[in-house]
């Protein structure tokens, strides 16, 4: 099991928020997997129509069993809408062997110019009390999984190293209360430079913490100062540095490309200094220009200049060659890893379900996830939403033990298509045996062998579907965005011809 503790994302600064999750049709070919960090799904926006590279926007993808009886959601908040249209994937597990929880830390000192997401700016924060509902509301859904075993934790946000390490202490310690926390598990915080000096991430490491992710973003200070960021380039690179001594082969750097004014030659420069210094993982995003965000404003009023999409195109093919050179192999469209060092809480995501033993918790404001309530003797996944605002969802958290505001029945189709979209960012692709999991009767032969237009993307080059699986070349893993309306359209085709055969 994986468990994600988020504190929504302003530490790594990705330039999207999320749209929201669709009630059930999630992933239509006028929606597309724009995102990075965890499993993100999002509206595809002006800038990816233009462009077709990689976004990033956060979307939690979650799954996890459940109790009725003992997690009743908030009548109040619960939308059953279609929950009627209902269709078994395969037969529930009686319990779930494994999962990675995530938990997210909400709040941020400050507001960077690109970022929209679900963050809050602390005025007198009882830190206790946050604390407290974490561990409770992480209690809660583990358990609930009925998880016996968990394999990696996530610490995200917002900006995670502004909590105590006593706070990620006691998570961790309920994590390890509820079910038995691997010898070897993956426990990753993010860290941002300003809230990350030598002591504090000493004491990070000392309750727990043995991976850290840094939102450098640019070792620039003209650009950093432009991202809003509130540390500077040599603040940037010291955290990175004692990251290095603490955290030495799992300290991974975020780096955000596409600015507005940003050229090729000075995106290449700054990338080659950033790789002499880094460790053996590194996370690119292509900036989004956010409606109602300051940067997005000053793009609009003519401030500054709309970034060029060929160019941002060709910083993007630039890095990928560089980080290549380098050693790193790109193992999923924004992540690149060497000497082993992928991020096993994230390929959960990109890779997991709940068919395959792997149950992921959120415990967050805000949170958007999957969860197979099993408890009730029922093998379908719902979507579900976290309450947004912390405080109201500390009120639902104390009052029922977690706070999900929504929730809404997805059907097989649903699933396959977050598991087209979601595995086809990684390198490896779907394998036909990972496939048969969530589709026993409807093999990716069956799916997209036959297709003319599959077959042209193939003949292109963009795409491979072979003994192995389905999977994207390294040209097409550049320009996914542009190959799934016609690999969704398909799926939902060959779908339909099977459900309702003529």
């Amino acid at each position: 099991m994986t468990f994600v503790l988020m504190f929504l994302d302003c530490t790594h600064g990705f330039g999207v928020g999320f749209d929201g999750l669709q009630e059930s049709r999630l992933l239509r070919p006028a929606l597309k997997i724009v995102g990075v960090g965890n499993a993100e799904v999002g509206r595809e926006t002006e800038a990816q129509r233009a462009g077709g590279l990689p976004k990033v926007t956060l979307v939690l993808v979650a799954q996890l069993g459940e109790t009725p009886d003992l997690f009743p959601p908030p009548p109040q908040h619960t939308d059953t809408h279609g929950i009627g249209a209902q269709f078994p994937l395969r037969q529930p597990h009686s319990s779930v062997s494994s999962g990675d929880p995530a938990s997210w830390w909400p709040y941020c000192l400050k507001r960077c110019s690109y970022c929209n997401f679900n963050k809050y700016i602390p005025r007198g924060l009882d830190e206790a009390a946050v604390r407290s509902c974490l561990a409770r509301e992480a209690q809660t859904l583990i358990q609930l999984s009925r998880v016996q075993r968990i394999s990696s934790v996530f610490f995200g946000g917002g900006t995670p190293s502004l909590a105590s390490p006593l706070t990620i202490a006691a998570v961790l310690e309920t994590i390890s209360q509820c079910a038995r926390l691997a010898a070897d598990a993956e426990v990753t915080l993010e860290a941002n430079p300003t809230s990350a000096g030598a002591s504090r991430l000493a004491g990070f490491q000392a309750a727990g913490v043995n991976r850290l992710s840094v939102g450098i973003q640019s070792a620039d200070n003209a650009e950093l100062q432009l991202l809003g960021r509130d540390h500077t380039a040599d603040e940037a690179l010291r955290t990175l540095e004692e990251a290095k001594k603490l955290f030495p082969g799992r300290t991974s750097i975020d780096l955000i490309f596409g600015l507005p004014g940003q050229s090729v030659a000075s995106w290449a420069r700054g990338l080659e200094h950033l790789l002499q210094l880094c460790d053996d993982h590194v996370s690119l995003y292509q900036l989004t220009l956010e409606r109602g965000t300051s940067l997005f404003k000053q793009v609009q009023q003519g401030t500054l200049p709309t970034p060029e999409h060929d160019v941002v195109a060709e910083m993007y093919e630039v890095s990928r060659q560089m980080l290549q050179d380098a050693g790193f192999r790109q193992y999923e469209v924004s992540n690149f890893a060497r000497n082993g060092a992928l991020s096993t809480h994230n390929l959960s995501y990109w890779q997991g379900g709940p068919d395959n033993g792997v149950s992921r918790p959120v415990s967050l404001p805000g949170a958007h996830g999957r969860f197979v309530p099993r408890g009730s003797g029922t093998s379908l996944r719902e979507a579900r939403i976290q309450t947004l605002e912390p405080d109201n969802w500390m009120r639902e958290v104390l009052a029922w033990g977690h706070g999900t505001r929504k929730r809404v029945a997805q059907n097989p189709l649903d699933v396959l298509e977050e598991i087209l979209a979601l595995g086809l960012r990684t390198d490896v692709g779907i394998t036909h045996q990972h496939w048969l999991q969530f589709a026993p009767s409807l093999s990716l032969w069956d799916a997209f062998g036959a297709s003319e237009e599959v077959k042209e993307l193939e003949d292109q080059g963009f795409l491979l579907l072979d003994h192995r699986g389905l999977r994207c070349s390294w040209t097409g893993l550049a320009v996914l965005d542009s190959l799934l309306p016609t690999l969704l359209n398909q799926l939902q085709q060959t779908w339909a011809d099977r459900v309702s055969p003529t």
